[in-house]
């Protein structure tokens, strides 16, 4: 018997992404472009009908997607944090960093699906991320980077988000 693939771990909040989603897509946006396609079609010469063209392409794409995300979701595995804060840096903690100018950022390490570095998720399989697995408080820590080395310090970890880290609904100034 085959053994089965490897599950990667996802934050609930990354899951329910995902999840919403394939929903849209599949409840909402295509029937929606399906119904276009349909009315371009009922009005005659589809080889020059460029709404008719646009909107087969779109539902091909929609379909990829469609595909993607419910392999994708199929090897996902939810990560729920234990009830201790943790002792080092995992996947799905919040860390809390000083960088060599004393300025601080926050990032949670969460899977490849979920990274968006506006919001503060990088992923564990980064640079920086791969450098912050297994450390703990006051562990300095050196990141090579595209840019050059950089050299941060672990003020903190935990599995809430800190106060001051980015949430993505900040105003824009």
């Amino acid at each position: 018997m085959a053994e089965e693939p490897p599950k990667h771990w996802i934050t609930a909040e990354g899951l329910k992404k995902l999840r919403d989603e394939l929903e849209y897509l599949w409840k909402v946006e295509r029937p929606r472009v399906t119904n276009e396609v349909s009315a371009a079609a009922a009005l005659g010469d589809r080889s020059e009908n460029a709404e008719y063209i646009y909107g087969k392409r779109r539902l091909r794409e929609i379909d990829k997607r469609l595909e993607f995300l419910s392999k994708r979701l199929d090897n996902l595995r939810p990560f729920s944090p234990p009830a201790s804060e943790p002792e080092r840096v995992t996947f799905g903690a919040w860390v809390t960093l000083e960088d060599e100018d004393g300025g601080t950022v926050h990032y949670q390490l969460v899977g490849a699906e979920e990274f968006d570095v506006s919001v503060g998720k990088i992923s564990v399989a980064s640079p920086v991320g791969k450098a912050l697995l297994g450390k703990e408080e006051g562990d300095d820590v050196t990141v090579e980077r595209p840019r050059g080395r950089a050299i941060f310090n672990i003020v903190a970890i935990s599995y809430t988000r800190p106060a001051g880290a980015p949430t993505g609904r900040e105003e824009a100034t």
